[in-house]
């Protein structure tokens, strides 16, 4: 997993409350559990004009000129501005990989949607709880000035617009340090790998029928 420390990226505002996994990811494209290639289809309903089917070939599709990461310099952004209990609905992991593929590595909401949200720490995803208020100026500063970076800083647990204001978040300890130094439960198991191997070792000495 990549680990996060310090993000400057464009925000993209997807100004729309209660964005739901399956209009992250539709149904169709779930079938696949390799991590990767959902890139491209993430918010498919809201991105193409036209319906769209796993394995097809995206660049035949008409793009809506109307969403938001459709128009540059949106289409760049590496940091999601959305609105209340972002990621609800079913609890399918695929909608955090679909954004961390798309390219995002934050998203800044008022709140999250409790699956989605744990999803996001286990997948290298940040997601940012800011206030109402503090979420609606991000909003301001980034419809009028298309392009505009800012920085999502882990350490210090800071949101930073340039002009300078700052806005801090609270993000729980472990999943904090986890996320620092790159580390999904795989990882984080592996940490212990020659206590577990020493356990095995010991239990093929004590009861070794219970490995036949």
């Amino acid at each position: 997993m990549q680990a996060f420390t310090v993000h400057r990226g464009i925000a993209a505002p997807l100004d729309r409350a209660n964005v739901d996994t399956d209009a992250i990811i539709p149904k169709q494209y779930l079938k696949s559990i390799k991590r990767t290639g959902f890139g491209p289809n993430a918010f498919d309903d809201w991105r193409y004009l036209d319906p769209g089917q796993p394995d097809a070939d995206n660049s035949r599709r008409r793009p809506n000129p109307d969403f938001v990461l459709n128009r540059p310099p949106y289409d760049r952004a590496t940091i999601l501005l959305a609105r209340e209990n972002f990621g609800c609905g079913s609890s399918r992991e695929h909608a955090v990989w679909a954004l961390d593929d798309f390219g995002f590595r934050a998203v800044i909401a008022p709140s999250f949607a409790d699956i989605f949200f744990n999803n996001s720490f286990k997948n290298g995803l940040l997601p940012v709880v800011l206030k109402e208020s503090e979420v609606d100026e991000l909003f301001r500063r980034v419809t009028a000035e298309p392009g505009l970076e800012i920085e999502v800083d882990l350490q210090s647990q800071q949101v930073r617009v340039p002009g300078g204001a700052v806005f801090g978040f609270d993000v729980d300890s472990d999943r904090r340090r986890r996320l620092l130094e790159g580390l999904d439960d795989i990882a984080l198991t592996l940490q212990h790998a020659d206590k577990i191997r020493a356990y095995e070792q010991r239990r093929r000495q004590e009861a070794p029928w219970l490995l036949n």
